[in-house]
């Protein structure tokens, strides 16, 4: 009876064996898996990404508001008749509120 039982574990590993660990086993499953979801993410990513350069593309193409930006801001072009300032400090900008600070001694 013990050669039995021995056997008969024996061959349901043997038939575990593909189900776990084979060609098509759980963990090749799970594997592939988490790299299509990993894949996704990146696929997400660059349309994301292509839909920003399309939407660009289409502004350069269209109208000259974005040429006009681009050729300001990254080659310092200037119109006919324009005057450009330069403010150079040491110190940020400070921000200005349109509501005046609260009086805390008005209560």
């Amino acid at each position: 009876m013990r050669w039995i039982s021995l056997i008969l574990a024996a061959l349901i590993m043997l038939l575990q064996y593909p189900l776990w660990l084979g060609k098509g086993g759980w963990f090749k499953v799970w594997d592939l898996g988490r790299q299509v979801e990993v894949q996704k993410k990146i696929n997400e990513q660059t349309q994301t990404r292509n839909a920003v350069l399309d939407a660009e593309v289409r502004d350069l193409k269209q109208g000259t508001e974005a040429i006009e930006e681009r050729a300001r801001s990254q080659l310092g072009m200037v119109k006919r008749d324009e005057v450009f300032f330069q403010v150079i400090g040491n110190h940020p900008p400070v921000a200005m509120s349109a509501v005046p600070p609260a009086n805390p001694g008005s209560n």
